[in-house]
């Protein structure tokens, strides 16, 4: 039996499964009727030879993907080689897709980009392009004009075609004018998971393809690995390297983990919990050599856990934090040689600033300007035992610097060693 038969077997066991309502009766229930009955053992293995599924591309992947989802979950354990990743691997809850370290890797395919000829209304789930080429079923597409991207971007996957008109599995979330320079790329997250809780991506490379992928996309749709609304879901020990847009991104994701995890060379942010994400933890990982910061606090993201991170040489600030960035722990951090500046609170009016920041036992060392600038009108913000220094680079002039309209900051058991150890711009009352 081919490649191609076993493919066609398990889509349709899968299909199989869904419609079954008997099959994995228990399985996803939050209150299942017993352990067994809530983590089902089903484990399938996907790789160019001795495994389960033979394949080399998305394809294989995703119909192990989905047949481990369609039993209720369970465990993909993708085997050593290069897989190509003509649209995202789309996880599922309640599925680990777990890789063989640094030898698994999926690699973003080339991409094809075309203007479109009519305009993609809000709603409408199907685009005209111009030029159809490099645009077939199954492939993933993200459409967006000059103004209308971030969340009002749209990444899908091609369903059906005629001439050059191609229906889409979503919807635009916006009017994607012609005049407004509407196009579609072949771009997407090499890994995806939209509407999901549970899911586990472990011990796996993404090769982003950045020479091959030139439209520069943003972290609100898409990354080398993206969750939307994915809760409590795990990225471990992964790796992220060269993809054309943020290396790790989850939106309005309450309860994600990040851990040990290695994001270089991207070129939006390196890790990028966005969008009123609660409760992320973010420890272990290594952000180095992005083009925008290390680490990015969206917007509304509180509660959350930032340890044991190493951020450097990124082409933004080491850490940025703002809007409604609340009670969050920063802490054993190392942040070190970014182009903008150390650790950043942005410049936010007080009911959106990122309040009751406690920041501890972290080394900022030999950033650009400042190790540390609470700016905006923040409150009750805690900085304690940090390392802030400047080693003889003479790039890191001020330690901390506390802007204008900050409110109070508590500074304890600090080593700051800087030509301006302590630039306060409040006025004196």
């Amino acid at each position: 039996m081919n490649g191609f038969q076993v493919l066609l077997r398990i889509a349709l066991g899968t299909a199989a499964v869904a419609g079954s309502v008997a099959v994995g009766d228990q399985a996803g229930r939050r209150y299942a009727e017993n352990p067994l009955h809530a983590r089902p053992a089903i484990r399938i293995t996907v790789g160019h030879q001795d495994a389960d599924l033979i394949g080399t591309d998305n394809r294989a992947l995703q119909a192990a993907v989905d047949y481990v989802a369609g039993l209720g979950g369970g465990v993909v354990e993708i085997g050593p080689g290069e897989f190509l990743m003509r649209d995202s691997l789309h996880l599922r809850s309640r599925v680990t897709v777990r890789g063989a370290g640094e030898r698994t890797v999926l690699k973003k395919d080339r991409e094809a980009r075309t203007d479109l000829v009519a305009d993609g209304d809000f709603g409408e789930a199907a685009i005209t392009v111009a030029d159809p080429s490099g645009f077939e079923v199954g492939r993933g597409v993200y459409v967006a004009s000059k103004t209308q991207r971030n969340f009002h971007g749209v990444c899908a996957t091609l369903l059906n075609t005629r001439s050059n008109y191609f229906t889409l599995s979503r919807a635009m979330n916006a009017d994607i004018m012609v005049s407004d320079g509407g196009f579609a790329a072949t771009v997407f997250p090499v890994i995806s998971g939209y509407h999901l809780e549970d899911a586990r991506v472990e011990d796996l490379a993404v090769d982003g393809n950045r020479p091959g992928n030139p439209t520069l996309v943003d972290g609100c749709r898409t990354a080398g690995i993206f969750l939307y609304r994915g809760d409590h879901c795990v990225i471990s020990r992964c790796v992220v390297r060269d993809y054309n847009g943020d290396g790790i991104s989850f939106q309005q994701s309450n309860d994600v983990v990040v851990e040990d995890c290695v994001v270089e060379r991207c070129a939006g942010f390196g890790l990028h919990p966005g969008s009123g994400s609660q409760r992320p933890t973010v420890t272990g990982c290594r952000a180095v050599g992005n083009d925008s910061d290390g680490f990015f606090f969206c917007w509304r993201v509180r509660g959350g856990v930032a340890e044991g991170n190493w951020l450097e040489n990124n082409g933004g600030y080491g850490m940025s934090i703002g809007h409604k960035d609340s009670d969050n722990f920063v802490r054993k951090n190392t942040i070190v040689g970014n182009r903008r500046g150390g650790v950043y609170w942005r410049a936010e009016a007080e009911p959106m600033a990122a309040h009751r920041i406690t920041f501890e036992n972290n080394t900022v060392r030999d950033n650009a300007g400042w190790g540390l600038f609470v700016d905006g009108v923040t409150h009750d913000t805690v900085i304690r035992g940090n390392t802030i220094e400047d080693t003889g680079s003479g790039r890191q002039k001020t330690g901390v610097r506390v802007g204008r309209q900050a409110g109070g900051v508590t500074l304890e058991d600090n080593v700051i060693k800087a030509a301006e150890p302590m630039v306060d711009e409040r006025p004196r009352s």
